[in-house]
Formats: C-alpha cells, structure tokens, sequence
C-alpha cells in the first residue's frame, strides 16, 4: 500500500495527508472528534516514483466512472474487474485480453496508488486534423505610475524575463497609469498603441470593437502570412491566426520589439497635483487583458501577470481616492464596514473571476510597494484563478526580483506551471463531500456525493484548476454519512476508497490525467485507540487554520481565538488521559502531544491576529495559507529555530527567549521571512574579523553554516522569502523576537514575581493584552516607562484620569516615545481582580520597575 511508504515523505507517495486516517462510521462520531474529517491533496506533486503510462484509463461504468485502480478486484478468468466505490463488475476491453496474474497493467500494481496518463498524440496520418499542443501565452500588464528608479527595476525585471521565456510562447504586453495602452506588436515597421479610458468600466463587447477583434473574425481568423505578420508556422506546429498575432507574439519574433519597447517606456506623464496620488486604473487594465485573450486564445493555457505598484484611484476597483486626505481601508474600516470602495472592488473582480475561469485563463499578481494595493480585493480573483501572489516593498527587492525570475525558470528550479486543470473526486457511498479550500472554483456539478454543508468551494464534485504548479495544494472537506445498507454482500466494508482525478495541461502543452486512489479503514468512533492511531497533528493544525481563517472572512462577529480554545478544550478532553480534580494527571498521547503547541502559536499568528497588519498583507498571508503543502503551511503556523554553536552541531531550540544567547547563532524560518540572529559576543568577533583570520577557521565555518543552511531555505520556496541578517540589540533583531514566547528577562530570575509576565527587551512597539478571565474585563496594560506608570483598559472607565494623565495624552506619550527610538522593559503581575475593583479604584495592579 501506498499507505506504507510514507515514512520517509510525509506527504508519502500520494501527496495526501488526512487529519484523521481511521474514520468514525457516524456523523456523531465524528462532530465528537472536534477537527474536520479533511485531506490534503498535492494535484500535481513531483514524485520520483510516479509511474506514467503512455494510453487511456480505463472507467467505470456511468454515473460511477472511477479509473480502474490497484484497490478493485480483478477476475483474471472472465476478464471483470469490480469498481470498489459502486461494486459494479466492468469488462476489460480487447486490448487488455493479454492481462494475467503475471501480467498486469501498471494501473493494477498494489504500490502504484498514483499513476498518471499521458496518451501520445496522434500522428499526422491517423488523424491530420488534429491540432498540435497550444503554446504558453504570457500577458504582461505592467504599472507606469511609479518613480523613475521603480521603473528602472521593473524594465530589468521584464528583460530578464523575456530572455528566460520559451521562443515558442506567446507574449503581449499592456501598460497602465491614468490610462491603459495595449501595445500591437505584429507590426515590423512601426508601433501601434491602442488607448483606454481608465475612468469607467469597458464591457468585453466593447474592447473587442475596438481592437477589430469582432466574432466573426476571431472565429475564421485573418490569413496566416498577411501584411506585416510571420509567414512561418512556428515551434509547437502553432500557426496564430492574424487576429491573435497582431497582440501576441512568440517570444523568438518579438524579442527585439519588446526590448525596443521597455527601452523607451517612461513612468506615467500624466501630472499629479500635490496633495494626491497617481491616477491609477489598475480595475479596466486588468479587464482589457481578459478581454484580449478571450478573444485571441480562449481555452487555452495563459497567464495575466500583472506588476502593480500602488493602489488603483480610479475607474472599476478602485480601493481609495486620488485625495490623501482619503486613508487607505484598514482592518478596523472593514470591521466597521467603512471602507467605501471595498464591496464595490471585491464585486468588479468577482465578476473578472468568473470571466477568466470560463476562459481558463490565471490571473498572476506582483505588488511592489510600501502603501497597499488592493491585494485584498484582488483575492478573488487570483485564488479563484489559482494564480500566484507575491508581495513585496519595491520592484528592487529581491523578494520580488527573485520570484519574478523563478515563474520563467525551468529544471530543479521550475515551478512546473500548468494549466486548465479539473480535479474530480469519487468516493465511497458512506462519504460525501462539502467542499475545497484552495485556488481552484465550484464547477458546479451536483450529485449524490455532494453534502449540505457547504466548505468554501462546495456543492460539487468538481472544480476547476486554471492555474496549479507542482507545490499547490487543495484542502477537501468530508461528511460522513453512513448508508442504510452496509453493500450488496450485507457485511460492513472495513475499508473506505476515495478517488482524485486531475486533468490538467502540463508545461509543455501536452494533456495529462493523474489518478490517485487512496483507502482509509473504517473504525468504531467509540474507540479512541483507533482513532489516536490514526491521528495526523500536523494536517489537524493546517486545516484548523484554514477553516477558521475562511470563517473569520465568511462570518460577521467571529471570534477565532475563542473558537480554538474551546476547541482544544474539546479535544483535550475527549482524546486526554486524566483523573478528575487533579490537573497533575493529564497527559496526551504523542498523535496529539505538539497540537496544543501549534495552537498556542496559531493563536498569536498572523492568520487569527490581524491588529498589525494590513488588510492587503493578511490576505497574501492567507492565500499562500490555502495553497501551500502541508510541511510548508505547518512553519507559517510555527516557525522553526535552530542554533548554532562551537558546543555542539546545528540543533532545533525553542520557540522561546530563552534560546538567544550571546555565543549562539539562530536561524528562525518563519516561512515569509528568514532570519539569521547573531549574538551579542558572535556579532562582536565577527566585527573584529576573526574570521578573516587562519587560526579561527572554525568561526568562520559557524559564520557560513546558517548562511548556507538559509539559502537551501530560499532556494525551494516560493514566493522567495525576505532574507534578515541582524544582531542582538540591533533594531532588525525585532523579526526574530516577534516570533519567540516573551518569558523571561535577560535579568535574573529572582527579580520578577512569581506568576508575572515578562517581555524580553520589548520596545514600544510592542503591544501586550493580557485577557482577564472575569466579567467584563477583557484585557488590561501596564505600561512602565522611567519612573511614569499607566494603566490602559478597552473596558468603560479608560478613559478615566489615571496618575493625572488622560488615556489620550497616554497615546500621545507612547507615540513620543516610539518616534524617539527608546526602549522600554515591561513588568505585568496577574492578579484576580473583580469589576467592581475596578470601576471603584483605577489604580490597583502592583509594579516595579527597575528603569
């Protein structure tokens, strides 16, 4: 089994983790187990061990139709295999008559769960009119309102693209400011540039008129070899037609053009007046580009990659007015549903969504600035799309400039884009499905499989994958709903089959369907042993945050952190070993015993705390969330540490401060971020050029070890991660503390309380609530600065007097103390206070301060 192999990859052969490999028989047996009964699945998973097979599959008989797979039962002698999922028997067709025990087709192999079919194409005699593979198409649409140095970036990024682009790709290009210019790159002799308003929504009709890309035309297509046009078939045996080549070229023939063309292209000419920003229609260009390559390629595996620099100020999507007196939306605008622009933005690309889906087409995004850009309302559209997102401060920064490169990178470093991919699931009867979280769209197919409780994309059985590449990844949701007759023999089937389909187009143009078929075992939801068994922790947190990261978005009033503690409670309390009234006593199987660890670090994580992010940044947080492996999603949950030392080898330490020492080296992956920390007395020698020195090798070599131990980090993820080398004391040092559990002090012990909660070295900019756990209270901070304490509160008396000072002046100070870079150590003591306490006397909490 292929269940089996799985030691060594965790992900296993398959690229499918449950959260729960042995499965209650009942619906109640399974609301009790708390988390969802859920599996991961890895479409399209690079595996060495993935068997292809040149010829068709064999299916089922309808409505069934699963793929013929190691787990059905074969009558060699009568030629039958019976289906596992609908026990209909299938005869095998003429071609399989040589099949035998001894000789059996590679779809029957027990290790074989996972095959992939990949018919050769037919040969010019058999079939003359078959088309050849359609090649890649690559639209460009690229953001003029920026500096001169952005724009600078942003041509060297384009160059270096088009050289890595395959010769036989299609490429367009489009640029947009105040208004959208969509370039014609057919034409040797001159240059042809078509303009649109950017003020005001354009129907698909309409661009279509105006480029002469009428019905009509499109569908018999201008002669190949027109005026002006190549007169060449092309690689691939593609011939574009005239009306597709006037707008998309392949790379080989327009090469020149397009570095003629970055060569004159200026930032955006359009004056802006002080006091606003850029005019930018960043809504009508990204619809144009849809409409194009509706017209010229629909059906066909293309990418819209979009390089935007700023918010877009005007026409469809706008997010915020040209005015700065206009604030860009935050969270608490949304909370409080002030955003004016939001609703209306997120509708405009909903609506661009559903065109690019039924045209198959992926929109990609790359936003480079320090202000937001609209990421938030453009979610929709890029996950639905199963497009790729990368955040980044400018067009210069390497996280930018090295994801960029990696989209047009083939061998190990290729992605492996492809396209047009559908992924259909069959399962046994006793299980329907609710739904995918993930960047794929609802298809819409509705059938007995499908469950009332919808999960993100439900109501279907499948989906549409526009975009994927070798690490996406699709959570999918079940319901057990048991049958009222066992099967046809009358006995319980200990076993379960559940069947993934992914038809899809691989990176060169050829059509492929990979088949995984997986079995999971049946088990007495009252017997904990066997569920414990078959517990995966890891997969357990990943959907966890993924289901409460789509309800906050989902649901008005959501509190995430109290929904994960009351479920930890419920799981500790069903799958935890205790006696009653002695705490002493618990104790958690190791299935379950790093859970409450991943929760703990979920809870203070950027996917439920969103106070210090942006909208923009919490939505590219949450779209790399749903579409990332689990390993991968696991460190955006809890990041991981190791420390490097002369004492011993590079070892894990603690998510704690205690793990920073000043002879230790940390290398903190944080998935975003990756952050080199050197202490105090490292950061000293290596100041001093130790390492330069021949006698001390051995620093230098412990200097080298995180380096290279992060750049095998950076070199296989993408987006590229945000690489942070800094010191203790430093200020970049804040991207590591961020991470660790703020426990202690570098001060001794015996100088904080018994039962008080301390923050190693915070600076102001630290925020600490400590959530009270009696009546109204819902949290409290006692700030110690120099020798002025301060009490601030979010319950009614806060803005009561509290040491002569108001809450608003205790703002100001706060924000006088950040703007001067001071630090401030901070002494909390816990204490249980009720409310009346409080509202009688403000100032009750003990404190030292040893400022």
């Amino acid at each position: 089994m292929a269940e089996d192999l799985a030691g060594a990859d965790p992900d296993g052969p398959d690229g499918v983790r449950m959260t729960w490999n042995n499965w209650p028989r009942s619906k109640l047996e399974a609301s009790k187990c708390v988390v969802p009964v859920a599996a991961s699945i890895a479409p399209i998973r690079t595996s060495p061990s993935l068997l292809v097979l040149p010829y068709n599959p064999l299916r089922c008989k309808p409505p069934c139709s699963a793929v013929l797979n190691p787990f059905a039962r074969v009558d060699f002698a009568a030629r039958i295999w019976i289906c596992p999922f609908c026990f209909s028997r299938n005869h095998f067709p003429p071609h399989y008559a040589a099949i035998s025990e001894a000789n059996v087709p590679g779809e029957l192999y027990p290790q074989c769960t996972t095959v992939e079919y990949a018919p050769p194409p037919l040969d010019h005699f058999s079939a003359p009119s078959s088309p050849p593979p359609p090649p890649p198409v690559f639209l460009f649409v690229i953001d003029t309102c920026l500096i001169e140095e952005e724009m600078g970036f942003v041509k060297s990024a384009m160059r270096r693209a088009i050289s890595l682009v395959p010769d036989y790709a299609l490429v367009g290009f489009v640029t947009f400011g105040t208004q959208v210019h969509l370039y014609e790159l057919g034409l040797a002799d001159v240059s042809k540039i078509y303009v649109f308003r950017g003020t005001k929504e354009i129907s698909k009709d309409q661009i279509l008129d105006q480029l002469g890309l009428s019905a009509s035309s499109v569908r018999h297509g201008a002669a190949v070899g027109a005026p002006g046009y190549p007169k060449v078939p092309r690689a691939n045996g593609f011939h574009p037609s005239g009306s597709v080549n006037r707008f998309l070229l392949q790379a080989a023939d327009c090469e020149y053009a397009l570095s003629s063309l970055l060569d004159e292209l200026q930032a955006d000419q359009w004056p802006v007046e002080a006091g606003n920003r850029a005019l930018r229609c960043t809504g009508v260009a990204l619809n144009v580009a849809s409409g194009l390559l509706g017209a010229c390629m629909p059906g066909t595996g293309a990418r819209i990659i979009a390089l935007v620099g700023g918010p877009c100020t005007q026409g469809p999507g706008m997010i915020v007015s040209k005015e700065f007196s206009e604030s860009v939306r935050s969270h608490k605008d949304l909370d409080k549903d002030a955003g004016p622009h939001f609703h209306k933005a997120v509708r405009f690309y909903d609506n661009l969504a559903k065109q690019l889906v039924n045209q198959g087409h992926v929109l990609d995004l790359f936003a480079s600035a320090l202000d937001q850009v609209g990421v938030a309302e453009m979610k929709v559209a890029v996950e639905r799309t199963g497009g790729l997102v990368v955040l980044a401060e400018s067009f210069g920064h390497p996280v930018f400039k090295d994801s960029f490169k990696r989209i047009f990178e083939d061998g190990e470093q290729s992605l492996g884009l492809s396209f047009n991919g559908t992924l259909e699931i069959n399962c046994s009867k006793d299980i329907k499905i609710q739904g995918v979280i993930g960047p794929c769209t609802s298809l819409e197919k509705k059938g007995a499989l499908c469950a009332d409780t919808i999960v993100g994309q439900g109501n279907t059985t499948s989906w549409r994958m526009c975009g994927l590449d070798r690490t996406t990844c699709l959570t999918v949701f079940f319901e057990i709903s048991p049958s009222e007759r066992p099967n046809q023999s009358g006995i319980p089937n200990p076993q379960l089959y559940i069947q993934f389909l992914i038809n899809y187009q691989g990176p060169e143009g050829q059509m492929r369907l990979r088949v995984t078929t997986v079995t999971r075992r049946w088990v007495d939801g009252s017997c904990t042993e066997e569920l414990v068994e078959g517990f995966d922790q890891e997969a357990a947190a990943v959907v966890l945050t993924r289901y409460v990261s789509l309800k906050v978005e989902m649901e008005e009033e959501f509190d995430a952190t109290r929904w994960l503690d009351r479920s930890l409670i419920r799981l500790c309390s069903r799958f935890g070993d205790y006696r009653k009234d002695d705490p002493a006593s618990f104790t958690l199987s190791p299935n379950f015993s790093i859970l409450p660890q991943f929760m703990f670090n979920l809870r203070r994580s950027q996917f439920v705390q969103v106070i210090n992010n942006s909208p923009d940044e919490t939505a590219y947080f949450r779209m790399l969330l749903n579409r990332e492996s689990i390993s991968n999603s696991v460190v955006m949950i809890q990041p991981s540490l190791l420390s490097y030392s002369f004492n011993s080898p590079p070892s894990p330490a603690l998510l704690d401060v205690a793990s920073i020492s000043a002879d230790r080296i940390l290398l903190l992956d944080a998935y975003f971020s990756v952050v080199i920390f050197h202490g105090m007395t490292i950061a000293q020698w290596r100041n001093m050029g130790y390492q330069n020195q021949p006698e001390h090798q051995a620093f230098a070599q412990l200097l080298q070890a995180p380096q290279d131990d992060a750049q095998m980090i950076i070199k296989d993820r993408f987006p590229v991660p945000r690489l942070v080398i800094c010191d203790q004391h430093g200020s970049q040092a804040r991207f590591l503390l961020a991470k660790l559990n703020p426990s202690a002090t570098h001060n001794s012990a015996h100088e904080v309380a018994p039962g008080c909660l301390t923050c190693f070295e915070c600076g102001l900019m630290c925020i600490i609530w400590l959530f009270c756990k009696n009546k109204k209270i819902h949290c409290t901070l006692l700030v110690i600065a120099g020798s002025t304490s301060f009490l601030l509160s979010n319950s009614s008396y806060s803005k009561r007097k509290i040491e002569g000072a108001t809450y608003g002046f205790m703002v100001k100070f706060l924000c006088d103390l950040c703007d001067r870079n001071f630090s401030t150590k901070f002494v909390i003591y816990l204490e249980d206070i009720d409310t009346d306490t409080i509202l009688q006397n403000c100032v009750f909490i003990k404190f030292s301060s040893n400022s």
